[in-house]
């Protein structure tokens, strides 16, 4: 009893230290935290909120649908951005919606024991859609947590440790995924790393022949580099990889994490050269932009090394009812809406109107590059990218740096976006870019009468 009221007074006590905010749910109870957003993300998230153009601007996202963002003063954003890659399908998209609110009424959390529906009946159809012998699967939460799996599969069925990766890719950032990672920046500051990580030139098949030794378990690649600056490498690369991976008795794991479910113009982006990864890994859009899940994939032959100790690799909430029910229902809709072959004609496109406008302004377009609705468009310096990005903001268009290369941004919509929607993303971007152009003409003409009157004064002065 003494111990017990100790507790009490304890507890009582950190609460007149601290007020506990608690909240009237209801009807206005989002739009009172949307009004305190950036306060409580500056004093309990990061103080870098307080730099960002979005809180600067006081924007909070306040609701969401098909291809549009609404913030908390009613703005609306054009959603060229879509996540990071996350919204495939769109915003909220009814069907997914849908089959999540049912099976909230159903089963949420699984409990663990018991067998969980969901993610036998999920891994079915991804072996359905999946590309050759890919067959099972394991669920996670997250594109890191599927490369860590999918690192950790390669080596205990190879008992090899090796890996091989590429110079400015991203595979995530946990210790084991930023081991595959390869930039710097974000490599360093946690080193020592793993070791048996090396790191090669991307697109150059001789580089990763070069690196092979008895020691290697596998090769990881982007079939485009996202974060490196949407760079696709020459074409027959990956069926090269595949080949002397194969020749060499390497396992292939091919981070599908950003240009999987569709994305690029196919289901997966390896189906572009006809390739059959030992490992893929899915994340981001897998969940149809409505609950985060993340899986890495592989054929029967590989799969039986899990079979002594299937608990060897776990996770607590991966494939949990809620997320597969919401993956379920993205393949779904993916396959009723035609949704790669709708990547692939919007991205020509928006890669032929982008292409036009880098023709206008090579002044201060550099490149346009991408496949599908991933596309990269890389200017001349970084200040113009910032100047651009910002603008675009500003006028309802919500594009983001790619992280390994600051002068580029990445074009990443919903896949059901309309040929009016990117030919109002393109006249927006057309009328900054023209007004740049101006603005820098008026600068210069401005200096050369500066000038003139200069010389005019020295004249006058003379003559006087």
């Amino acid at each position: 009893m003494k111990v017990g009221g100790s507790f009490m007074a304890l507890y009582k006590k950190n609460f007149e230290k601290k007020e506990f905010p608690k909240l009237e749910r209801g009807a206005k109870h989002y739009e009172m935290i949307a009004a305190e957003a950036l306060e409580n993300s500056i004093e309990h998230l990061n103080h870098a909120y307080g730099q960002k153009l979005c809180g600067a601007e006081g924007a909070v996202e306040y609701r969401d649908g098909g291809v549009y963002t609404y913030d908390n003063n009613g703005k609306r954003y054009l959603d060229c951005l879509g996540g990071y890659g996350i919204f495939n399908v769109g915003h909220r998209h009814p069907k997914v919606i849908e089959a999540v609110k049912n099976q909230l009424d159903q089963v949420c959390l699984h409990s663990q024991d018991l067998l969980n529906p969901w993610a036998a009946y999920l891994a079915k159809q991804l072996a359905a859609i999946a590309p050759g012998d890919l067959k099972y699967s394991f669920f996670c939460n997250s594109g890191t947590e599927a490369v860590e799996g999918a690192i950790k599969l390669a080596r205990l069925y190879t008992g090899k440790t090796e890996i091989i990766s590429t110079k400015n890719s991203y595979h995530g950032v946990s210790m084991g995924a930023l081991s595959a990672t390869g930039r710097d920046v974000f490599r360093k500051p946690f080193e020592p790393l793993l070791n048996g990580f090396v790191h090669v030139p991307f697109g150059d098949i001789d580089a990763i022949e070069n690196a092979i030794t008895k020691n290697t378990a596998a090769v990881i690649l982007e079939p485009i580099q996202g974060e490196g600056g949407i760079n696709l490498p020459p074409d027959g690369y990956l069926r090269k990889v595949r080949q002397l991976t194969q020749k060499k008795g390497v396992l292939l794991i091919l981070d599908e994490v950003q240009t999987g479910m569709g994305r690029t113009g196919r289901m997966f982006a390896c189906e572009h050269e006809s390739v059959v990864p030992d490992i893929l890994c899915l994340a981001k859009a897998l969940g149809g932009g409505v609950m985060p899940i993340g899986a890495f994939m592989s054929t029967s032959k590989i799969w039986r090394v899990l079979e002594p100790n299937p608990s060897i690799h776990n996770s607590t909430f991966g494939g949990n009812p809620l997320a597969c029910t919401a993956a379920s229902a993205c393949i779904e809709v993916l396959l009723e809406e035609h949704l790669p072959a709708r990547a692939a004609m919007m991205g020509n496109l928006f890669t032929r109107k982008l292409k036009e406008l880098q023709d206008l302004f090579p002044q201060y377009v550099a490149d346009v590059r991408g496949r599908g609705l991933l596309i990269g468009l890389e200017f001349q310096t970084k200040e113009v990218r910032e100047q651009v990005q910002v603008e675009l903001f500003h006028r309802g268009v919500l594009v983001a740096a790619t992280m390994n290369a600051n002068r580029t941004v990445r074009i990443e919509p919903p896949l059901i976006i309309t040929e009016a929607q990117v030919l109002l993303m393109i006249e927006t971007l057309s009328g900054i870019l023209q007004e740049l152009k101006d603005a820098k003409v008026a600068d210069i003409t401005k200096k050369v009468k500066k000038r003139d009157r200069k010389k005019d004064k020295e004249k006058d002065r003379k003559r006087a």
